[in-house]
């Protein structure tokens, strides 16, 4: 037997956070795949802009894989956003200044 089942409309609103614990976003919408009938992403806003740097200047909000969601319950927790999201320079500039 399948485990509860819960509205989609209740992932609107939920904050996301990444494994380790830094604030990403808050869930403003879902994106579906009605063919296949399942989430494939989460689409943010009032988004971290420390996080996400210059990758969301000017935009209100991101779409957040599907796949990154690790669990979802009074918030929503995604796994190596933060790793994911870094570029070499980043890495370079955080290893020069640490």
């Amino acid at each position: 037997m399948d485990g509860p089942t819960q509205e989609i409309t209740a992932l609107v609103g939920r904050e996301v956070y990444s494994s380790n614990g830094v604030f990403v976003g808050e869930v403003e919408d879902v994106r579906l795949d009605l063919d296949d009938v399942q989430v494939t992403g989460l689409a943010l806003h009032e988004i971290n802009h420390d996080l996400f740097g210059e990758r969301v200047r000017g935009n209100r909000g991101i779409i957040l894989p599907y796949d990154w969601v690790q669990a979802v319950g009074d918030v929503v927790l995604v796994s190596d956003i933060i790793e994911r999201l870094r570029t070499p320079e980043e890495e370079q500039e955080e290893e020069i200044t640490a």
